[in-house]
């Protein structure tokens, strides 16, 4: 069965400040990275267990995207029983970990 993928405002103001920040607009090849980003933390519908927990809390998940040293983490949280996934935050993967109030 699918899960629905929400992103929290957190989340979206996240993905719009990254493609800001790669300059997706003036390049194919951010353009086509950010895309394809997102496409990997909409298929999270699908297996969104696959990710490993966070080391920073065992409630959440994360979805890593890139190569090094451009990698990212979309940061979530599996809500089974009404088979959704909630993307909480958008963050760099060399950046230190969160805390609680970062994701929610």
């Amino acid at each position: 069965m699918a899960y629905l993928v929400n992103l929290t405002a957190r989340a979206e103001r996240d993905l719009a400040l990254l493609y800001t920040q790669i300059n997706a607009e003036d390049s194919d090849a951010a353009l086509n990275w950010y895309r394809g980003f997102k496409e990997a933390i909409l298929s999270l519908e699908k297996q969104p267990n696959r990710c490993p927990v966070t080391p920073e809390s065992d409630k959440f998940r994360h979805l890593l995207y890139g190569n090094k040293p451009h990698i990212y983490r979309a940061i979530y949280r599996v809500l089974e029983k009404r088979k959704q996934v909630e993307v909480l935050h958008i963050r760099h993967g060399a950046r230190r970990g969160f805390k609680g109030g970062d994701v929610a």
